[in-house]
Parts: structure tokens; C-alpha cells; sequence
């Protein structure tokens, strides 16, 4: 697989969540997953084993402070591109305040779309407003 079709292949993956239930700590399509259990499950999906086990984590982990957990995972594990050269398929993290952990994260659809767990309902396309591309903190490649 070339890196012009990893943001490809990964896009499909996270297509064929669409519709699971929000599940916090979850990351099984069709049977629960919450923003990071996507990526996970999309991971899986490319490569077979997660390299690392996320642990146990609060709802509100990252509201209370602390190390940015998602940003340095994302920095093992992805690969790191300029917002300028996102593609569909690429993993887009969010930090809803400065100076705050990165606390979001979801897959970049087409058409201006983010593919992401929404709490209380289910993993969604949704529209990527002015306000969340904002907060984007970093833009992540699934490696080769």
C-alpha cells in the first residue's frame, strides 16, 4: 500500500463505522466505540494489533488537565502532516481550549466532513464548521 492510499483504505474503514453506537472506552464497529475507539478499531482494521493499550480513562480525563495522552500517542504512533496536505482518511485531533489536552479526535471525510463518536448517539459524518477546524490540533497519517 502506497501513502497516497493508506488516507484511502482508512477512509473506507472508518466509513464502515458509521452507525455504531457511542460506547465509551468501546471500539468494535457496530457494537460500541467512542472518538478514540474509532481510531482504534480503524487501526485494527489496517493492521491487525493495536501497538499499545490505551488503559482505562475517565469521560473527563482530559477536561481535568494533565499530559497531553492523546497528542503523544498520536505522535508514536501516526505520522505527522501539515494541515494544508489532509487528506480523507487522515486522523484529526481537537483541542477545544488553549493550553488544554487534545480531548477529540476523528477521521477526516470528504467534502469538508469529519467522521467521528458522538456522545449519546453514534459515530456521524458531520459537517467540519469554522469553530472545530479551529481547534484542530494536529493532523496524523496512518503509517506505511
Amino acid at each position: 500500500m502506497t501513502a497516497s492510499t493508506r488516507p484511502a483504505v482508512a477512509l473506507t474503514v472508518a466509513r464502515s463505522f458509521l452507525g455504531t453506537p457511542y460506547r465509551h472506552q468501546g471500539s468494535r464497529r457496530g457494537i460500541g466505540c467512542d472518538c478514540l475507539g474509532l481510531v482504534r478499531g480503524v487501526w485494527r482494521e489496517l493492521y491487525g494489533s493495536e501497538p499499545e493499550a490505551p488503559g482505562p480513562y475517565r469521560t473527563d480525563w482530559a477536561v481535568r488537565g494533565g499530559p497531553d495522552r492523546l497528542m503523544e500517542a498520536a505522535r508514536r504512533h501516526l505520522v505527522a502532516v501539515e494541515a494544508a496536505g489532509m487528506l480523507p482518511g487522515d486522523v484529526l485531533l481537537f483541542r477545544w481550549r488553549d493550553g488544554a489536552p487534545a480531548s477529540h479526535c476523528g477521521i477526516a471525510d470528504a467534502d469538508g466532513r469529519v467522521i467521528h463518536a458522538y456522545e449519546g448517539a453514534a459515530v456521524v459524518s458531520s459537517p467540519l464548521p469554522h469553530a472545530w477546524s479551529a481547534r484542530i490540533a494536529g493532523v496524523f497519517r496512518f503509517p506505511e
